[in-house]
């Protein structure tokens, strides 16, 4: 059986330190540590993550290098962030979480997790992503909260 490919967004890492999401984005990094799932990360995760404190860029150093797979802001996923921003379906002022979803989205990623509910995880935006994807010729993208995708739940 393949393993799901997971695109997580840096919401769900800052999570395992966040009083209301800590369960359940931990529960989904240990079932990143075993191998049940693949853990996809982007550049533009790892940027963000920077200037986070050490304890929270050590959630990624827990994961075996086997079950990461890096995804990268392309040309291509540029081009769909900027679809995404033009049609109004992400604002432009959150043209990070465009390019998160895009890259996602070009990668194949079996879905994408969050716990930005503003911008991403919500089924109005997942609609109009969607919809964009679609009309691009690309397959829809699943959206969830990391209480949505682990086992047990």
């Amino acid at each position: 059986m393949l393993k799901p490919r997971i695109y997580v967004d840096t919401s769900v890492i800052g999570g395992c330190f966040d009083n209301e999401f800590e369960e359940y984005s931990n529960q989904l990094f240990e079932e990143f540590i075993s191998g049940e799932k693949q853990l996809l990360i982007s550049d533009v995760v790892l940027f963000e993550l920077e200037e986070a404190p050490e304890s929270v860029k050590g959630i990624l150093y827990n994961v075996p290098e086997g079950n990461i797979e890096y995804v990268f802001l392309d040309e291509e996923s540029i081009s769909l962030a900027n679809v995404y921003l033009k049609e109004g379906v992400i604002a432009v002022s959150s043209f990070s979480d465009a390019r998160h979803l895009a890259i996602a989205t070009v990668e194949r990623a079996d879905v994408l997790v969050s716990w930005n509910f503003k911008h991403i995880v919500n089924l109005n935006r997942i609609h109009l992503i969607n919809s964009v994807n679609l009309k691009l010729g690309y397959p829809i993208l699943e959206i969830r909260s990391p209480m949505e995708v682990i086992y047990g739940s």
